[in-house]
C-alpha cells in the first residue's frame, strides 16, 4: 500500500475522490434496491411456475390413472424439438425469456393406441412446457440472485472502505497541514523575536561605544 502524501495536492485529489464516492453512492445503491425488487418478482415468479407445473402433474395423475400402468409404452411420444429463447437486459443483467416451446409428437395409430392417448399427448405437452418455464424461471433467479450480491458488495465497498478512508485521508492531511502551519508561525515569530534582540543588541552596543 503507498504512502499517504501529507501535501495540498493530495489533499485535494482526496477530496475529488470522495466528493465522487458520495455521488456514486446513492445511484448504486439505488441499483441494488431495484435487483432486489426484480429478485422478489422472480423468486415469486419461480414459485408459480413450480405450483403450476405441479398441479399439471397431478391433474394428469387424477384424469388419466392408467399412465400408472407400466405396460403402457409412452416411450419417445412427445418430445421437445426446439427452444424459442431470448435474453432480456434488466438492469445490466442478461436475463433469459422463454417464448415457447415446439413439442413434436410421434406418429401413432389411432387404432394401435388407447383412446386416452390423445388427451395424453396434450398434457405431456402442457407439462413439458411447464417444466421448461420452472427452469427458465430458475435460471433468471440465480442470475439475480448474483447481481444481488455483487451490487451488495459494491455498495459496502463504497460506504464502508472507500467513503471511510478518503475521509480518514482528508482528516489525515488536514491535521498535518493544519500543525504544519502552526509550526511555522511559531518560527515565524521565534525568528522575528531573534531578529529584533538582535536588533536591539547592536544598537546598544553602538551607544556604548560612543
Amino acid at each position: 500500500m503507498s504512502r499517504l502524501a501529507l501535501n495540498k495536492a493530495e489533499l485535494q485529489r482526496q477530496r475529488r475522490a470522495l466528493r465522487d464516492y458520495r455521488q456514486f453512492l446513492p445511484s448504486l445503491d439505488l441499483k441494488r434496491r431495484q435487483l432486489l425488487a426484480e429478485r422478489a418478482k422472480a423468486r415469486a415468479a419461480l414459485a408459480a411456475a413450480r405450483q403450476q407445473y405441479e398441479r399439471q402433474v397431478a391433474d394428469a395423475g387424477r384424469k388419466l390413472p392408467m399412465l400408472a400402468d407400466e405396460r403402457v409404452g409412452l416411450d419417445g411420444l412427445v418430445r421437445v424439438a426446439g427452444l424459442q429463447l431470448r435474453e432480456e437486459n434488466l438492469l445490466g443483467v442478461r436475463l433469459p425469456v422463454l417464448d415457447g416451446v415446439d413439442v413434436a409428437v410421434a406418429d401413432y395409430s389411432f387404432l394401435g393406441r388407447p383412446h386416452w392417448t390423445e388427451p395424453l399427448v396434450e398434457r405431456l405437452r402442457e407439462a413439458l412446457l411447464h417444466g421448461y418455464a420452472v427452469g427458465v424461471a430458475t435460471e433468471r433467479l440465480a442470475r439475480l440472485e448474483r447481481a444481488v450480491v455483487k451490487i451488495t458488495q459494491r455498495v459496502n465497498l463504497f460506504e464502508k472502505v472507500l467513503i471511510p478512508q478518503a475521509e480518514e485521508h482528508v482528516r489525515r492531511i488536514q491535521l498535518h497541514l493544519s500543525d504544519a502551519e502552526r509550526a511555522a508561525v511559531v518560527r515565524a515569530k521565534i525568528a522575528k523575536q531573534r531578529a529584533t534582540l538582535r536588533s536591539a543588541g547592536g544598537a546598544s552596543g553602538g551607544e556604548s561605544g560612543r
